[in-house]
């Protein structure tokens, strides 16, 4: 069976459903090529389950500090099962929204199997999806990515946990042994601590989230530390094995004076990274372009080095956030229904769902210094501001970097409850390019965490 279409849009991933809506509306031909779930990994593995996952763990967390607010509860029972079945029914929710959205009438319209490119002809670009050929004059590319498995020995033969499994497990580890300190590490790391689970934490990086500052990195870690997770950094893993039905881990210490070792666990969960799924898309077939690791490349408008095919989210490397690859969407509309003008040149914010949350936008101080930036730094602890005092939320800090010429905002990281909503306030002055005297003089209300934003204006010092 061959199919026509103008747009073909292989993968349903953030991107995809809102602009084959678009297209659809404009009254283009649009059809979508999924090979498994609708949504992507925000829906099915990843922001969606995960965070509520990590609502049910705070709760547990919370329940266990009920003393220090005068409340007394005797036992904190966590039934892990019903946790992991919560995110379940949250994540079928979704997909079920986005069933409907893509379901009859045929435009946009729904095409199940694996799609690859097999050539071009005169009517513009051929590809097999499952066993029927699509025609269609435009592409656009949004499979985004998975996990990528660090090079060691054993891997291959033992069952491990990742970022698209972690959800089919509904019995409780007893001890997760988590490769990488990044963004997902760094979540699940405090997830299954709460859950009552032993963690810890191998990186060959000598701190966590190694792409922020150390001293926002540190606040973290201090934080992660007490609530029990264990950490060993400067550290490769080497080797994996079963053993005694779990797993040992054999490692190097990246200190030569210090002695290789040894740890056994139930679990080992993979987050070292993601690669991107690329390598069986057929783009060679029609000359691609990707780049060492296999991204697509795309300049500003998501433009590949083929005309008329698109790439989009985490396949084209980048920020891969669920949200820039949403805004993703909102570019490719601009260049195939609207003037072209959207393009990436853009701020983009993100967070990592610990508690404290850290939410962040703009350059950090080790990137601004490597810019040869001319900057002021404001530092304030959370553990100062009235509401984070009232609520028992302390922990974290709030850094901001001005710029001396303009006095606009460089990059902001806030570490503390509600991080990911408090940083809009940055990201807002960022975008409008606005000085930071909008925030300095503004009136804020008390008692809020929100005032914490703009009481580290006044430690600003060179």
């Amino acid at each position: 069976m061959t199919i026509q279409t103008e747009v073909l849009i292989v993968g349903d991933g953030q991107a995809a459903t809102p602009l084959a809506t678009a297209l659809a509306k404009a009254g283009r031909s649009v059809a979508v090529a999924e090979r498994r779930q609708l949504g992507g990994s925000c829906v099915n593995f990843g922001c969606t389950p995960t965070k509520a996952a990590i609502a049910s763990a705070r709760i547990a967390h919370q329940a266990r500090r009920a003393s220090e607010y005068g409340i007394s509860i005797e036992q904190v029972d966590v039934d892990f099962g019903a946790v992991i079945g919560r995110a379940q029914r949250i994540r079928d929710r979704m997909r079920a929204s986005l069933a409907d959205t893509l379901g009859p009438p045929d435009n946009p319209r729904l095409i199940h199997g694996h799609a690859r490119f097999i050539g071009r002809d005169d009517r513009g670009f051929r590809m097999l999806v499952a066993e029927d050929e699509v025609s269609c004059s435009s592409v656009i590319l949004d499979t985004g990515t998975r996990s990528a498995l660090p090079p060691i020995d054993g891997l291959s033969d033992i069952s491990f946990l990742d970022a698209s499994n972690w959800l089919e497990h509904q019995d409780r580890p007893s001890h997760v042994a988590i490769l990488g300190a990044g963004y997902i590490g760094m979540e699940m790391a405090q997830f299954y601590r709460r859950m009552g689970c032993r963690v810890t934490v191998f990186d060959t990086g000598d701190q966590i989230l190694h792409n922020e500052d150390e001293d926002v990195s540190t606040a973290l870690f201090k934080t992660l530390e007490a609530e029990g997770v264990a950490f060993s950094l400067a550290t490769t893993v080497t080797r994996v094995q079963n053993h005694n039905g779990g797993v040992r881990l054999s490692f190097d210490r990246n200190d030569p004076a210090l002695l290789p070792g040894t740890l056994d666990a139930s679990h080992v969960f993979i987050a070292t990274g993601r690669q991107p799924n690329t390598d069986d898309l057929g783009l060679d077939t029609i000359g691609v372009q990707t780049d060492d690791h296999g991204f697509v490349v795309v300049d500003e408008k998501l433009r590949t080095s083929v005309d008329g095919v698109w790439a989009a989210g985490d396949i084209r490397g980048g920020p891969m956030f669920t949200h820039t690859a949403w805004d993703d969407g909102r570019i490719l509309q601009a260049q195939l229904l609207d003037d072209g003008s959207d393009t990436t040149l853009r701020t983009v914010p993100y967070a990592v769902f610990t508690d404290p949350q850290l939410g962040r936008v703009g350059l950090t101080e080790r990137e601004a210094r490597a810019a040869g930036k001319s900057f002021k730094v404001g530092r304030f602890d959370m553990a100062s501001n009235g509401k984070a005092q009232e609520t028992g939320e302390e922990s974290g800090l709030i850094k901001v970097l001005v710029d001396e010429r303009s006095n606009t905002l460089l990059g902001a990281a806030v570490l503390s409850a509600d991080a990911a909503e408090l940083v809009h306030g940055y990201v807002n002055v960022m975008n409008a390019g606005a000085p930071i005297d909008v925030i300095r003089d503004a009136v804020f209300i008390h008692p809020t965490l929100t005032e914490a934003t703009q009481s580290v204006l006044s430690t600003l010092t060179r």
